[in-house]
């Protein structure tokens, strides 16, 4: 399944940032608490809603940083079951696809990534909130690609729905 993600923090940043939903902003949220950065592009899919209300979060494998605003078109692979202060906060895991960026072309499911991006993953998620007052997180398992697609028609059903 094709999608496209908004990246709003690129990797490599101590920063969060957000797509402001009224006025299309991208707005400076925090800088993150811990000694940590994103260690890989993080944004939503677009035309989405996720069980937060939200859109859909989206974790992309990249070689290479972007910048925030920019729109990559990328293939689903999993995505990682997780919640927060907030309630349900799955994170959709995607690839861009081979013609963005070859490199991540043999990578079709969250098995394929290494014992160790996948392990990178969970500790990010893990670690990033531990500083902030009031905040926490609870990692569960990762899904397939299957139900991972199963995620996004979920969440774009939502956001249809809201319209």
């Amino acid at each position: 399944m094709e999608i496209k993600i908004l990246v709003e923090i690129p990797k490599g940043s101590c920063n969060k940032y957000e797509k402001d939903e009224e006025t299309g902003e991208m707005i400076l949220d925090r800088a993150l608490h811990s000694s940590v950065y994103y260690p890989f592009e993080y944004g939503s899919v677009q035309e989405t809603r996720g069980e937060d209300g939200d859109p859909l979060d989206a974790v992309l494998f990249a070689t290479f940083p972007t910048f925030p605003g920019c729109v990559v078109k990328a293939s689903v692979i999993g995505y990682l079951e997780m919640e927060d202060e907030g309630g349900i906060d799955h994170k959709l895991l995607a690839v861009p696809v081979k013609k963005v960026d070859p490199r991540w072309a043999h990578i079709q499911d969250v098995s394929n990534l290494t014992d160790h991006q996948r392990a990178e993953v969970k500790e990010f998620f893990e670690i990033m909130k531990r500083l902030e007052p009031g905040k926490w997180v609870k990692l569960k398992e990762f899904k397939s690609r299957e139900e991972a697609e199963q995620l996004v028609e979920d969440a774009k059903q939502r956001e249809h729905n809201a319209s």
